[in-house]
This record gives C-alpha cells, structure tokens and sequence, in this order.
C-alpha cells in the first residue's frame, strides 16, 4: 500500500514508518518539525520506499494515489501542546479536515490518531470507548482534549456522510526510544532526571495512576486497526491496562538506572487527569490485540537509550 504518516518525525510516527517499510509498504512521510526530529528519520534518508514532505498540515496538501493515511501530527505532551494552544487547536481540526478532504479525494482509508485525554479526569475505570468522559472544555488542556474531540467527530461524520472508511484509535501513555528528551511526558522526565542524579519531580502526592504502554506493543495495534478488513462503529482504546501510581513509577525507575535520586513534590497542575486505564475488551475480541511488554522490560530499554543520548 502507499501511506500518507503525517507526524512522521514524531516518537510514534518514526516508529510507524519503520514497521510498514518493514512489511512491505511505500510510505510517505508528512511533519514541520514544529515538535518532531529529522533525527528519527535520519536512518531512512536512503530507503527507497520512503519519501519526505515538510509541510504544515493545517495547510491543504494533495499526494495521488494514496491508499491509506495515518493522521499522527499533534503534539502530544502538555509542554509542547500548551506552549501554542492555538497552533493546537488548529492542527487538531484544520489538519483532520485537510487529511479527510485528502482521503475523499484519493479515496484512502483514514486512521484518526486520537487520545485517552478525550476522557478528560474520568469518573469510571476503566474507561471504556462507550464513557463519553469529564473534560474541561475551557481548561489549560482544552487545546488538546478538544481538538482532538473535534477531530473524531469529524471522522464519524465524514463516514455517515460521504461514505469514507475512517477509522479512530484512543492511544493511552506510551513509551519507548526516540522518546523526546525535552518532552515533558512522566517517564522521559524520570528517567532523564534520574540519570543525571537529579531529584524526580511528582506533581501533587503522587497518587495520580497511569498506564504505560511500549511503543512496539502500540505499533502493533495500530497496525491491526488500520489493516483490519471490517470498520468499527466505534473508536478503539490501545494501550496497557497495567496501572501504576506515579510514586511507584518513580520508584521502579530509580531501581532501573541505579540512580541515588530522590523525590520532590511539586503543585499539581490544572486538569490533571487522577487516572488513567484503557479497557481493551474491544481491542482484545476483534483484534486479538493485547500488550505484551511489561513495565520494567520496557523502562530499561528507554533507560539505555537515553544513556546513549545523553550522557557523554
């Protein structure tokens, strides 16, 4: 098949563009390196089946003969995503349009990358495609939680109207190498911390709980979604329902690097969601997909990565 990734410099998207060349597809890689890095594309520069637009997605864009696009362009922590929340928003919605106007007109199936922050602060857990959520619509966040919102919306829509297979993928907290190191998401901040024999800053008691899940484990999901031959009439939460408290997170990751760090407490943030676990019942019975890579498997493997790239 021949694959638009937009966000293709991104941690997931690189990782992305590798696992399709590697089975087979041509892929055609979109990003304005606005969070993304041509590092993670550098070991593709001479790989026949990849090509590269640097292009502003909010902007429209036309490839031919596009089978399938992957819609991965946002950023996605809260450092980068708050620093230009309209430039948030925009890429949210303008880019989702572009990239549907894109597949109406090649006729490409389409998968929304959308987010486990549409469920907001949940008051259920696990949450469950079918929990409609508890967001902020005017919070610090909102940028994200509701662009991405929005963009799902669309996605339906653009199925019930123009008949596009448009499909959506809620991804709960990922990890893995070409993590950035600036990114602000919890485990790049422990484990960059903890190397460098710093303190590891939890935000309000520590109790807040997420679910982690590694980036080839994800991989895998997403590919099973996009490839599926049946659609959904429903968003699919991947992720790992392994939940784990942010003290304890900390706590695994100084065990891991062998660091002498200790924890520092710090105001919790607005919005910041209490916790966080994907139920994959749906995932798990018409996909047969379900994470394998266990939390500390996987800190180790970012743990050396980051060593490789950080400590000189």
């Amino acid at each position: 098949m021949r694959v638009v990734i937009t966000g293709s410099a991104g941690f997931l998207g690189s990782h992305l563009a590798d696992y399709l060349i590697n089975s087979g597809h041509e892929v055609i890689g979109i990003d304005d390196f606005s969070t993304g890095s041509a590092d993670n594309l550098y070991h593709l520069q001479q790989e026949s089946k990849f090509d590269f637009i640097e292009h502003d997605i909010r902007d429209p864009i036309f490839i031919p003969s596009v089978d399938l696009i992957l819609n991965f362009a946002c950023p996605a922590s809260p450092i980068h995503y708050q620093s230009d929340p309209v430039k948030t928003m925009e890429t949210n919605f303008l880019g989702i349009v572009n990239m549907l106007h894109l597949a109406k007109k090649t006729r490409a199936r389409l998968l929304q990358a959308s987010t486990s922050e549409v469920y907001g602060d949940p008051q259920v857990s696990p949450q469950v495609e079918s929990y409609w959520g508890n967001v902020n619509p005017i919070g610090i966040r909102s940028c994200y939680d509701e662009g991405k919102r929005a963009a799902e919306t669309l996605c339906f829509d653009y199925r019930r109207q123009y008949g596009l297979d448009s499909r959506v993928i809620r991804i709960f907290n990922t990890y893995g190498p070409r993590m950035a190191e600036n990114d602000g998401r919890v485990v790049s901040n422990f484990i960059i911390q903890a190397l460098r024999q710093e303190e590891l800053t939890i935000y309000g008691e520590g109790n807040q709980s997420r679910s982690f899940c590694f980036v080839s484990d994800l991989i895998k999901g997403i590919a099973a979604v996009a490839f599926a031959e049946k659609n959904f009439d429903q968003p699919v939460n991947l992720g790992n329902p392994n939940e784990f408290t942010m003290i304890e997170l900390a706590k695994k990751v100084i065990e891991i690097t062998g660091s002498t760090s200790t924890i520092r407490f710090l105001d919790l943030p607005q919005d910041d969601p209490r916790q966080r676990k994907p139920d994959l019942e749906f995932a798990k019975k018409y996909l047969g997909w379900e994470p394998t890579v266990q939390l500390n498997e996987g800190l180790k493997i970012v743990s050396d990565d980051f060593k490789k790239r950080i400590i000189h």
